[in-house]
C-alpha cells in the first residue's frame, strides 16, 4: 500500500507495562500521545542520519497502522474499519534527552520529533482481527534486541484509533506508531536495524 501524502504521525507511549517499567515508570492508566512530523520518516531499505552530541539514541520496535477513513469520536466498529494497513516501525528516541525533559516538565519533541526518527517499513493490508495477533521482532547488527507480541498492549489498535478520536478529526493517511515493547536499547551511527513479523513482513534500516 503507498502512504497517502500529507499524513499525521500520531505516536503512543506507554502501551506495554514491560517497557513501561523498564524505564522505571508504572502501568499507564491512559494512553501517552505525541506526534512527529512527515520529515521524519525513513522508508523500508533507508538510512536514517542520527543527531550529533544530544546524548545516546534508542531503538523502539512498534506495529504502525494506516487509517483508510477517518472520523471523530468513533466507536468500536467505525475505528475497526477505519484500520486499512499495518506494518512494522521503530521509534528512535534521545533517551537522556527525553529523561531531562521529562525531569523539566518540558514537552518531548526535540527527542522525539527529529528528522530521521519514524523508520517505516511497507504497508500491508490489515484488519482488526489479524492485528491483535501479530507477533514481531527488532535485531540490531544481527542480535534480536526486542520481542513483542500485541496480545501484550494495553490498549488493542482498534482501542487507539478510538481513543485518538476524542481529540482529533482522524483523516485517511494518518499514520499510527502503537507503542513498543520491552527491550528497548542505544544504537548508533553504522547499526544495522531489521524489523520482522511473520505476518507484516521483515524491513531494513541503517543508521549513520
Amino acid at each position: 500500500m503507498s502512504l497517502p501524502s500529507p499524513a499525521r504521525i500520531f505516536c503512543i507511549g506507554r502501551n506495554y507495562d514491560l517497557h513501561a517499567a523498564e524505564l522505571g515508570q508504572g502501568p499507564a492508566s491512559e494512553p501517552v500521545v505525541f506526534m512527529k512530523p512527515t520529515s521524519a520518516i525513513v522508508a523500508d531499505g533507508g538510512s536514517a542520519r542520527l543527531p550529533r552530541g544530544l546524548g545516546s539514541v534508542h531503538h523502539e520496535l512498534e506495529l504502525v497502522l494506516l487509517l483508510q477513513t477517518g472520523g471523530r469520536e468513533l466507536d468500536a466498529a467505525a475505528a475497526a474499519a477505519a484500520i486499512g494497513g499495518a506494518t512494522l516501525g521503530v521509534d528512535l528516541t534521545l533517551r537522556e534527552l527525553q529523561q531531562t525533559l521529562k525531569a523539566a516538565g518540558l514537552p518531548w519533541e526535540r527527542a522525539k520529533a527529529f528528522d530521521d526518527s519514524a523508520l517505516l517499513g511497507r504497508f500491508l493490508p490489515a484488519t482488526a482481527a489479524i492485528l491483535d495477533e501479530v507477533e514481531m521482532t527488532l535485531a540490531v547488527d544481527g542480535e534480536i534486541r526486542q520481542r513483542g507480541h500485541t496480545r501484550q498492549m494495553r490498549w488493542s489498535p482498534v482501542a487507539l484509533v478510538g481513543w485518538l478520536s476524542r481529540c482529533w478529526q482522524l483523516q485517511a493517511g494518518d499514520v499510527i506508531y502503537t507503542g513498543t515493547p520491552a527491550g528497548v536499547g542505544p544504537v548508533g551511527a553504522g547499526s544495522e536495524l531489521a524489523a520482522s513479523s511473520p505476518t507484516l513482513g521483515r524491513y531494513r534500516w541503517t543508521l549513520r
